[in-house]
């Protein structure tokens, strides 16, 4: 075991904010910690890579066969959730384990499985299998996500800990960059199926990096797994997403169906929680709760993702079924939101020394609304420049909020629950998601509905409830009714949707301002220590001379 820093309790505001001197890392890994950052960067980023290919390749499955596998809105809505769902939900056990048996392996494991899902989701004949492959993606990206995290707590100390959380987060705006390039390029020279096989290579090269360079840690005083709260967290999340698709499939929240299952899912969440206070080795820790700053954290993922997922999904729509933008075209329009966040990310732990985390927080998430809100101001004929300055703002947004965040609910917790630490803050983040993409994809379908149903007289009785799912259906039937017969359901579709967008982009904005006024409240300000405080020399302690290095 390392031993204690000479220097760890010198400081009077080291110690207030870390309440025991945490050991220094080994030598051997410290002077390789940057590759190794660079290493949890790469196999974040073949996670991040997936979402972001698929949101570009949605209009593409949804299109008949040969081009697509025919799927609908509410299918492709479950081809992410289904994704979604089985990491969030797994998340908990996926961060205990590795805090249990070792990082390193959960990492190397939910990589490999990772990279099996994806080549099985290439060659998926229906859109059955699709969902049931990217659940199997989500079962190995569970383990993946939480390591990453975990595994940087490990090899930086406290001080470096939020430059590297500003990069790695700044990397998952790598990720959403080069998804929908990677996407769109492959879409316009290969079938559909090559957006998940492209996974497979960058899946063996990161295996190879992380068994040579990553070193393992774990918790010396593991907890046991809580496979009874594991699966009260999925079932209850399936029930309470499932209830609101269908309730957008049915254009009726009143449904018998719909009501049954949300409020089977709130049961079900209610019961997790029960359960969660009084098991002795719980998933997730709900003390942790109990500080503002900590909830008001993990609050601020979630809003935040909720919003923004759920705006990802109906953009690419609006891009490619509106305005006629091709897969390639339509990611080269959301480069602006990530070259945001790979610029501002790394660097917002200046901003937050400088101000707080409270007002740089609140400031993001006041820009992430802005952002939102100007979705209802497009139509038809906005100029390209102006969806490049929103998408822009919105990154910015989010690249003030992330790293703050991340950094407040990591170093809430000892280094030995990185592990459960990391799993609290993506579960949050997935959760949020998942959700964002339901609820705002259900009020997108909703009003779509009914905007659109009473322009489908000209199509056929047999399939005029299937035209009026979404606009890729209604644009297929106005195809089957030829040039001429068909232009006015066109440019009825597109009335129909963009006015289903402006009221979906305004519930977003909505969502963000909520996130706005909790970060404002509860997260602290920025303190008299940040302020008055020297900044801390990187290796301003002799390190030990023998330390054992990480396996």
């Amino acid at each position: 075991m390392s031993l204690p820093s000479p220097s760890s309790s010198s400081s009077p505001s080291s110690s207030a904010s870390a309440p025991a001197a945490e050991p220094r890392i080994p030598e051997a890994v410290h002077r390789r910690r940057w590759w190794i950052l660079t290493v949890l960067m790469f196999s974040l980023l073949i996670v991040v890579l997936d979402n972001s290919i698929l949101n570009v390749a949605v209009k593409t499955i949804a299109s008949p066969a040969p081009t697509g596998i025919g799927a609908t809105q509410s299918e492709l809505e479950w081809a992410i959730n289904s994704y979604t769902l089985v990491f969030a939900g797994l998340l908990f056990t996926a961060g205990l384990l590795g805090d249990r048996v070792g990082r390193k392996k959960v990492l190397l494991f939910g990589t490999l499985v990772f990279g099996i899902g994806s080549a099985l989701a290439a060659f998926s004949a229906s859109p059955g299998e699709l969902i049931t492959w990217r659940a199997l993606m989500g079962f190995g990206a569970a383990f993946v996500m939480p390591a990453t995290l975990a595994v940087l707590m490990n090899v930086f100390e406290r001080d470096e800990q939020p430059k590297a959380i500003g990069i790695w987060a700044g990397s998952v705006g790598l990720g959403i960059a080069i998804g929908p390039i990677t996407g769109g390029l492959l879409l316009e020279h290969f079938w559909w199926g090559s957006i998940f096989l492209v996974n497979v290579p960058v899946v063996v090269l990161a295996l190879v990096a992380m068994a040579v360079l990553v070193p393992d840690s774990r918790d010396p005083k593991p907890g046991r797994v809580d496979p009874v709260g594991v699966a009260l967290s999925i079932v209850g999340l399936v029930l309470l997403v499932y209830g609101i698709i269908r309730g957008g499939e049915l254009a009726d929240f009143t449904d018998t169906t719909v009501l049954l299952s949300i409020a089977g899912g709130v049961l079900v969440l209610a019961g997790f929680v029960w359960h969660e206070k009084r098991s002795s080795h719980p998933a997730m820790d709900i003390t942790y709760f109990r500080k503002p700053a900590f909830s008001a954290a993990v609050a601020a993922i979630a809003l935040v993702f909720f919003a923004l997922m759920g705006v990802t999904f109906f953009s690419a729509f609006y891009l490619q079924s509106v305005r006629g933008y091709s897969a390639l075209q339509a990611g080269l329009l959301i480069v602006p939101l990530a070259a945001a966040q790979m610029v501002f990310a790394p660097r917002a732990r200046l901003v937050v020394d400088r101000f707080g985390a409270r007002a740089v927080c609140t400031a993001g998430m006041l820009l992430v609304a802005a952002g939102l809100a100007s979705f209802a101001l497009f139509d038809a004929g906005t100029p390209v420049w102006v969806m490049c300055l929103v998408f822009f703002v919105q990154g910015t947004g989010m690249a003030h909020i992330m790293p703050p965040v991340t950094v407040a609910v990591m170093q809430a917790l000892p280094r030995e629950k990185a592990g459960s630490g990391s799993a609290i803050n993506n579960t949050f983040r997935q959760v949020g998601g998942a959700l964002g993409i339901a609820v705002l994809g259900s009020v997108l379908s909703t009003v779509y509905r009914g905007d659109i149903e009473g322009h489908l007289g000209a199509v056929p009785a047999g399939v005029r409830e299937v035209a009026g799912e979404s606009i890729e259906a209604t644009l297929g039937a106005a195809a089957q009714l030829g040039p001429v017969a068909g232009k006015p359901l066109v440019a009825a579709a597109n009335d129909a949707f963009i006015g289903a967008m402006h009221v979906t982009a305004l519930g977003s904005a909505a969502v963000a301002l909520i996130g706005a006024l909790v970060v404002g409240l509860y997260l602290p300000g920025r303190t008299r220590a940040a302020a008055t405080e020297e900044p801390v020399q990187e290796d301003s302690a002799p390190r030990p001379a023998k330390e054992l290095t990480g396996s």
